[in-house]
């Protein structure tokens, strides 16, 4: 099989998000060329996908970006800054040879490691480098039954933000995306990092949001916007990709009449599953914010191949760096300057 592997760039492959949508269970919004050309166009990554084509559909399937960087090295990754991308593949022994052959044109080109973000029912005797928490909810039933499904506390909380006045905006305008890049900015200076460039969001309006592929969701009080989202969808799945806030506000709970009017619009709309993105396992409380919405909780696994040592290994245990506490403390232009810098060797 082989002789059969190409490698794609599904960014000038006529039709390549048509043969995506023939995999309904396996397929993504990550696997499509939107998500591609949103990563190429935002961090320079080079689009690998290594194909096997049957009777002109796809049959195997692993999207990998070549990430090079003077800073973090040469590595290939499926995919960067992805919640998970878990491989097609339509026949058993599809996998263990498109993986060999992933590994052998990384070795050629000097790569470091190959990441792989899923892939855990393929690799399930080997090691995983870390793992996170995922969480879906099936939308079958109708809002007032998926409601009732709530813990109580979640409940309560969209009750208080209703009765406090805030008001759900849904939109694909650019100036929506500018509003949500502003208050995730704060957010990510809450939290020690800095945040994602305003390109990357720019990139993400014009190949997915602005196309309905994607909304915004922002919350206003008293005509503020205090709290918003990003959420992303294709063929019935719906995904919570990121949010955001001003803590200053947080007593009106407005990230959880967010998250509820996203999932009413979504189950409204006919779509079967609402996946809430990926928890890392210290955020305790992500985690219990997550499971409070009747989700079915589940661990996407990561899986690093090291070229050097040609073995699967363990990322080391993370440890909270110094640098959290200078970037909490940098003024915002600072911290959009460094994540223009910095975001593109992360990947």
């Amino acid at each position: 099989m082989s002789s059969n592997i190409q490698i794609i760039n599904p960014i000038e492959y006529p039709g390549w998000d048509d043969l995506i949508y023939q995999h309904e269970g396996d397929g993504s919004i990550f696997h499509t060329s939107a998500w591609a050309k949103i990563l190429c166009e935002s961090y320079n990554y080079r689009p690998l996908y290594f194909t096997v084509f049957e009777n002109k559909r796809i049959s195997a399937l692993v999207p990998v970006m070549e990430v090079d960087s003077p800073i973090t090295g040469k590595r290939g990754v499926s995919l960067p800054f992805t919640d998970y991308c878990e491989p097609i593949i339509t026949g058993g022994s599809y996998f263990p040879v498109l993986l060999d052959h992933i590994i052998n044109h990384g070795k050629i080109k000097g790569w470091k490691y190959l990441e792989l973000r899923g892939a855990q029912t393929r690799l399930h005797d080997q090691i995983s480098s870390t793992f996170f928490y995922g969480h879906t909810l099936d939308l079958s039933a109708d809002e007032k039954k998926l409601f009732a499904r709530f813990r109580k506390s979640t409940q309560r909380n969209i009750k208080k933000a209703e009765k406090e006045g805030i008001i759900v905006h849904f939109s694909h305008s650019l100036e929506a995306t500018k509003e949500f890049y502003r208050l995730n900015c704060l957010t990510r200076k809450e939290h020690g990092l800095p945040p994602q460039p305003m390109h990357f969001f720019k990139k993400a309006h014009d190949n997915l949001i602005s196309k309905n592929k994607g909304v915004i969701a922002l919350a206003s009080y008293k005509e503020k916007y205090i709290a918003g989202a990003v959420f992303l969808h294709n063929a019935g799945k719906a995904l919570y990709k990121y949010g955001a806030s001003d803590r200053y506000y947080q007593q009106f709970r407005a990230n959880n009449l967010i998250m509820w009017e996203a999932i009413r619009h979504y189950c409204t709309n006919g779509y079967r599953e609402f996946c809430f993105g990926r928890t890392e396992p210290e955020n305790h409380g992500l985690r219990q914010f997550k499971t409070g919405w009747g989700v079915n909780e589940h661990l996407i696994r990561y899986y690093k191949y090291d070229m050097r040592s040609e073995t699967f290994v363990k990322d080391k245990q993370k440890v909270k760096p110094l640098y959290n506490k200078l970037f909490s403390i940098m003024p915002i232009p600072l911290l959009k300057a460094a994540g223009n810098l910095l975001y593109k060797h992360m990947g």
